[in-house]
């Protein structure tokens, strides 16, 4: 696709949506989350990739550019957590976005040289080349469909001034595909820490997601290198993979949750500060449904299990003072979790 010289021209446009929300939190969609949709290679990736489990199949075909990578994915992440943003203020959204390619860069933690700018085009152009067929579900509903990961995508340019080169990069035009934006309409996203962008290595950034997924629900996530190998889509040797599974270990670079290997050759994750000898503390707060429901009308949009994880850290942390009603005194830490944004 040429440079265009206006964002999506007024003729049969219909409304976008600018995106203008400053320091949104991150999201991501529960399914990428979920199923390798991602490469993980870092030169151009042109397999043709197959996944099914438990009733999910999934074929990933690239364009000659190769395969969306799940560093391309930061251009989605931002998407969504704008969307969601302006969904929990109560704002019209809309599957096509304007936004300044800036404000993405700062956003997802890159450098803002005009070599970061071709590459992020680079990845516009892996993301609607990238084409996905499969059954998975979104919004509830199960349609087995192929779509991009977004639609189209237009860049805006300032004209050049004499130079060699085009001019500097001004505003992008993304439209999002009806699958992704039906996930974002049904609230079917997870909240992602901040250090998910200073992540470097493309297996940190997938089991990270896996992670966060599995273990937004529980205290701990316990699973076999097998599984998380199908999961991950790493191309590795099961060998391989397990080595780096190690490296994470000894690194301890995963916001949030802390690796360990368990016999039967399992890899156990778990939150960090939440991590006892032997299980979880004895005494550990316990919540009724009914709580975590009031918790998610005081933070619409806000994962209440990972509200809860967080809010038993802080009690660890604290040093596991004496709670006379543990429901309440959740509900006053959401509350003014909620005040202080």
């Amino acid at each position: 696709m040429t440079d265009a010289v206006s964002a999506y021209p007024p003729e049969g446009r219909g409304e976008f949506f600018l995106c203008d929300i400053f320091d949104a939190i991150p999201k991501n969609d529960l399914a990428s989350m979920e199923h390798p949709l991602f490469s993980l290679a870092t030169r151009p990736d042109r397999r043709i990739l197959n996944y099914e489990h438990n009733g999910a199949e999934i074929t990933v075909t690239p364009s000659v550019k190769g395969l969306a990578t799940i560093h391309d994915k930061d251009i989605l992440i931002f998407c969504v957590s704008q969307l969601m943003a302006a969904l929990n203020a109560g704002r019209q959204v809309s599957r096509t976005l304007h936004l300044k390619a800036h404000d993405l860069l700062i956003a997802t933690n890159r450098e803002t040289s005009g070599d970061a700018y071709r590459r992020l085009r680079e990845a516009f152009e892996r993301l609607a080349g990238t084409r996905i067929t499969t059954n998975i579900v979104t919004g509830g509903q199960e349609v087995t469909t192929g779509f991009g990961l977004i639609e189209k995508w237009e860049i805006v340019r300032k004209a050049p001034s004499g130079k060699k080169g085009a001019g500097r990069m001004i505003s992008v035009a993304v439209t999002l595909s009806d699958w992704l934006y039906r996930a974002v309409l049904s609230k079917s996203v997870l909240t992602l820490s901040r250090d998910y962008f200073r992540l470097r290595k493309p297996l940190e950034r997938r089991i990270y997601e896996l992670v966060r997924k599995h273990c937004g629900r529980q205290p701990e996530w316990t699973v076999s290198v097998d599984t998380l190998l199908k999961k991950s889509g790493s191309a590795s040797p099961r060998r391989v993979f397990r080595k780096m599974l190690r490296d994470m270990i000894a690194a301890d670079t995963l916001p949030d949750y802390a690796i360990s290997e368990a016999p039967g050759d399992l890899m156990r994750f778990s939150r960090k500060g939440a991590v006892v000898e032997g299980g979880m503390p004895k005494g550990l707060p316990t919540l009724k449904p009914e709580t975590l429901e009031a918790a998610r009308a005081l933070m619409p949009g806000a994962d209440a299990y990972a509200l809860e994880a967080d809010w038993r850290a802080t009690w660890l942390r604290t040093g596991q003072p004496t709670l006379r009603n543990s429901d309440a005194a959740f509900l006053g830490w959401v509350r003014k979790r909620s005040q202080t944004g």
